[in-house]
């Protein structure tokens, strides 16, 4: 689990870099569109995910190199569904995977930071896993704050119903298998509650906003 981190030193002082994270069903996303919205410079870590196992991705060729032909798409992707089926349950070739896709991941990463014009920005990295990975820390470009998106069991279970079509049976598997709320809260400096309805959560960002550009304020006195 990365350490809980605060304003240390950064590899750019003129930008505040936060890793934004919650479990399935939170909000997350909604957050991070709400925080773009407002002038953030949101990254999807978790499309990065994808894009490293597209045709001509960076991890393409380690993966199948790794796990054999069978994980090979016809159109030089990697076969999502396939590699799901190796990975999923067992510790041992999940981890092989992440050996593979999160450097891959942390280098695009670095990138798309780097190409960030405004330089005096706030920098969100939208990502799933913080807690249960290495993913934007071990970057040129590390988080340095961290906020979490939380909401109640039972509305996370009908969101995921609802939007997803995820049964509540599957998606509490797929919840238990991520980080506790406990776990995420131990790095958070900041924590959104996402019980209410979309007006309350549309302040609740506002408020942090107001709070993350103070704290990118004080990186540049």
């Amino acid at each position: 689990m990365p350490p809980k981190v605060g304003l240390a030193d950064s590899l750019n002082a003129l930008m505040l870099i936060v890793g934004l994270t919650g479990g399935m069903g939170v909000g997350k996303s909604t957050v991070a569109g709400f925080l773009s919205d407002l002038g953030a410079k949101v990254i999807d870590v978790d499309a990065l995910g994808r894009q490293i196992i597209e045709p001509g991705g960076l991890a393409v060729s380690s993966v199948i190199d790794r796990f054999g032909p069978t994980v090979s798409s016809d159109d030089g992707s990697i076969d999502r569904a396939a590699l799901a089926s190796i990975v999923f349950g067992d510790e041992e070739q999940l981890t092989a995977l992440e050996e593979i896709s999160h450097p891959a991941i942390n280098e695009l990463l670095d990138q798309a930071v780097d190409g960030i014009e405004k330089p005096d920005s706030i920098v969100v990295y939208d990502m799933a896993v913080l807690v249960e990975s290495r993913l934007g820390y071990e970057t040129k470009h590390p988080y340095e704050v961290v906020v979490v998106v939380e909401a109640p069991m039972q509305e996370r279970l009908n969101r995921l119903q609802d939007q997803r079509g995820i049964k509540p049976e599957d998606a509490l598997v797929r919840i238990e298998s991520q980080a506790s709320d406990e776990e995420r809260r131990a790095v958070a400096q900041f924590i959104i509650a996402n019980g209410g309805d979309l007006d309350s959560l549309v302040e609740a960002t506002a408020e942090l906003w107001g709070e993350l550009q103070q704290l990118l304020a004080s990186k540049m006195l």
